[in-house]
């Protein structure tokens, strides 16, 4: 018998990888719990075409309707946009009620401590929080810094097509280590992740490697063979800017404060690594799957070179791009 996932979130960037993993694995039927509004769409339909149910699933809606949306899953993934993460909560209600075996909510970033380090990290907090008052099993899966947020963008122009993150600024002294993962590994860790039991009710930090942003800049001279700038910025400086922020969950949020604040938390406090995040009572990738084969960075910039890495976040990439204009 396959374990039954539902997945918030399927036809986004972490979701698509989180299907795709749980496909290769192939013990798992999957639905996707969508908007009734979005079904149409065609990365929707995409996932209808390969065979996964398409479930609708408001999270505005009443409490009776989230229950009857998770009928018959076991396993509940989140992975809805960083905007949303408190409407999480009447759905975790939700799957308390409807029997749900386990529940992932949306985590999927850097290891960072609650407390005002992070905004986006303290919401989900609230979120976590939520689920252990309600007695919900659960497993808060965070996967590093992805790789794909390490291109740089190169005087030839030939990365410009993969370039997800346009602020290239080094935090710190730039040595600060910090784990780091492929977006497309992400599904194939979470299909290991979700059918252990010693995951269960833990937090687990998968990753592949560990790189500095010193590092990641210097690799991407080695292997084009180009110098890039490097431009420095500050704690302080980072704080400025956190500061000039308001605390509402909106676009300049999403893209000027918490990425000032990521920059604090992996490149300046060290919070991003296996041994800080131990200290917090995660569980490692690195010791439970030994023989996973991750994908190396190396390769990656390599396949961003030859103008084969697939791109991400388009639509975002976009808003972003119109916003810098305003």
């Amino acid at each position: 018998m396959k374990t039954t996932v539902g997945i918030l979130g399927a036809s986004g960037e972490t979701g698509q990888s989180i299907v795709n993993g749980l496909f290769e694995a192939g013990n798992f039927k999957i639905i996707a719990l969508t908007r009734p509004s979005s079904i149409s769409k065609p990365a929707n339909q995409a996932l209808a075409a390969r065979g996964i149910e398409l479930r609708p699933c408001d999270l505005s809606s009443t409490q009776e309707h989230l229950v009857n949306a998770l009928q018959g899953v076991e396993i509940l993934i989140s992975a809805i946009v960083a905007t949303e993460q408190l409407a999480q909560i009447p759905l975790a209600s939700a799957a308390k009620a409807a029997g749900v075996k386990r529940f992932l909510p949306c985590a999927f970033v850097p290891v960072i401590p609650a407390g005002g380090i992070s905004l986006l990290r303290d919401h989900k907090e609230i979120v976590y929080n939520h689920v252990k008052q309600l007695g919900l099993p659960y497993t808060i899966l965070d996967v590093g810094w992805w790789y794909q947020l390490c291109v740089r963008k190169l005087p030839s122009g030939r990365t410009d097509y993969a370039v997800l993150n346009p602020d290239e600024r080094i935090p710190g002294d730039g040595n600060v280590p910090s784990a780091l993962t492929d977006l497309r590994d992400i599904g194939r860790y979470a299909a290991k992740v979700i059918a252990d039991d010693r995951t269960l009710n833990k937090n687990v930090l998968v990753y592949n490697e560990m790189w500095s942003p010193l590092q990641i800049v210097e690799h991407w001279e080695k292997i084009s063979g180009e110098k890039l700038e490097r431009t420095f910025v500050s704690e302080t400086e980072l704080k400025k800017t956190i500061e000039s922020c308001g605390d509402d969950m909106d676009m300049q949020t999403l893209m000027v404060k918490i990425p000032a604040q990521y920059l604090i938390s992996w490149g300046i406090r060290g919070d991003n690594q296996p041994e800080y995040a131990k200290y917090l009572g995660y569980v490692t990738s690195k010791e439970l799957y030994p023989q996973f084969e991750p994908r190396k960075f190396e390769d990656y910039t390599q396949e961003v070179l030859d103008g084969k890495a697939p791109q991400v976040y388009e639509e975002l990439k976009a808003k972003f791009a119109e916003m810098m204009k305003k």
